[in-house]
């Protein structure tokens, strides 16, 4: 394989990696480097892959790269949910067998994260407050009562909130209602993946800033990485590269590259948390699932995440007039549901970009012999990525497990995209539909 990949190419505003300490020195890809497995991606699913690696093989040299620093990319931008329940698509899957996997793989992956978090003293506002699922108007609710069903189907826990005891907890009376669940967690993602960076065993070299632009096999059954500045020779190669996998020649014209967009405040002083009026650490995703979601974390800082588009350069398909336009949009969102802090600015904006598959189908495997992926977490990546790439170094060393057939049990092939420009045609007038439909929700 001789194509040359597209990198990603994130901007550099999010807020989440923006409140980080300044990152040690990056160690790059330089020379001829030997491994005996070879991670691409040190996101969720490329960390948890080479850590499994190496308590498989503590003698193995396993060489973990990524094109940008750790908790650049989507990892680090994402809301701060790990999330036990399926998401909103696969709560539908008519097969109970089929959701209680997915169920049982979330919780492990939560309880690998917890454990991690705990053993290493990573500090990212990890938290055990659940989720609320808030609606604003008729058609929220109408969404709420169907997500009832679909838990009391599932034999879940979870608990009505009405208007307002919720606005005691939101500081806000802008919901009508929300369904709360008590088995998510909370945390400041760039802060953990980053942690999760540092921790690594000690037979995992993590190389940063070192982008791979092209792939070639060696002539003996391995591979060969090709940098800028040097190339990896290795027998196994794993990908976490979620959306970026078809880069690399795999899953080409099944993934689609959407972009979802957050803003958030600074940390509100004192007397504004007073005129807040609401408690800390809590996150609402919206029962219309085009809807807004909204967090306040432990520091502070009100969040508001809304606004999708179809970004099949990646970050080169944003530019600043658009962010400043998703701003907007965010602001009036804000000041819906927080009047009373119109002089609250905010600090940040920022998007971030995943792999969604037109069936909502996660990919699993190996693409062909000696190459393994994770790809396509269709908007849950934070306990999938952990939990899918954990299982994919158990996949590549031959282990087998329970847990392995389970998630071999509920993944499969995403569908094919119709061709350009009918894609982009059909992609941008969907979100924009969806948009329209749930703009009393937003």
């Amino acid at each position: 394989m001789s194509k040359t990949v597209n990198l990603p190419h994130d901007d550099a505003s999010c807020g989440w990696y923006a409140a980080l300490p300044a990152a040690q020195p990056a160690t790059r890809l330089q020379g001829e480097q030997r491994a005996d497995y070879a991670v691409i991606g040190a996101g969720f699913a490329g960390l948890a892959a080479a850590r499994r690696l190496a308590e498989h093989h503590p003698e193995a040299r396993i060489l973990l790269v990524d094109a940008q620093r750790v908790a650049q990319g989507a990892s680090g931008r994402n809301s701060g949910f790990v999330i036990d329940l399926p998401h909103k698509f696969a709560l539908e899957h008519p097969d109970p067998a089929h959701k209680q996997r997915l169920l049982a793989l979330n919780r492990a992956a939560i309880a690998q994260l917890q454990g991690l978090i705990q053993a290493h003293g990573i500090d990212c506002q990890w938290s055990h407050a659940g989720k609320y699922q808030g609606a604003v108007g008729p058609r929220g609710m109408a969404y709420l009562e169907h997500f009832e069903k679909l838990m009391k189907d599932l034999g879940e826990p979870f608990d009505w909130v009405e208007r307002g005891a919720l606005a005691k907890v939101l500081g806000t009376g802008h919901y009508s209602g929300a369904i709360y669940t008590p088995g998510c967690y909370l945390m400041q993602p760039a802060a953990l993946v980053s942690g999760l960076g540092r921790s690594l065993p000690d037979n995992v070299e993590l190389l940063e800033e070192s982008p791979i632009q092209r792939l070639e096999r060696d002539g003996q059954g391995g591979w060969i990485l090709h940098g800028s500045a040097g190339r990896i020779r290795t027998a196994r190669l794993l990908l976490g590269t979620s959306i970026f996998t078809q880069e690399f020649g795999y899953l080409r014209n099944r993934l689609l590259p959407v972009m979802t967009f957050a803003s958030w405040t600074r940390p509100l002083t004192d007397s504004e948390l007073q005129v807040y009026g609401g408690q800390l650490d809590w996150g609402l995703t919206p029962a219309d699932h085009a809807g807004t979601t909204v967090r306040m974390t432990q520091d502070r800082r009100l969040i508001i995440r809304n606004t999708y588009k179809h970004v099949p350069k990646y970050g080169k398909s944003t530019s600043d007039a658009m962010r400043e336009s998703v701003r907007s949009d965010h602001r009036k969102a804000f000041l819906a549901r927080f009047p009373q802090l119109a002089n609250v600015p905010f600090s940040h904006t920022w998007g971030g970009v995943y792999a969604i598959s037109r069936n909502f189908t996660n990919f699993f495997g190996e693409l062909e012999p000696g190459v393994f992926a994770s790809a396509c977490d269709n908007g849950v990546g934070a306990a999938w990525g952990t939990i899918s790439g954990t299982l994919l170094a158990d996949l590549a060393v031959g282990a087998d497990s329970a847990q392995l057939r389970d998630i071999q049990a509920v993944t499969g092939m995403p569908s094919l995209n119709p061709p350009e420009p009918f894609l982009g045609l059909g992609v941008r007038s969907r979100i924009r539909l969806a948009a329209w439909n749930s703009r009393s929700e937003l």
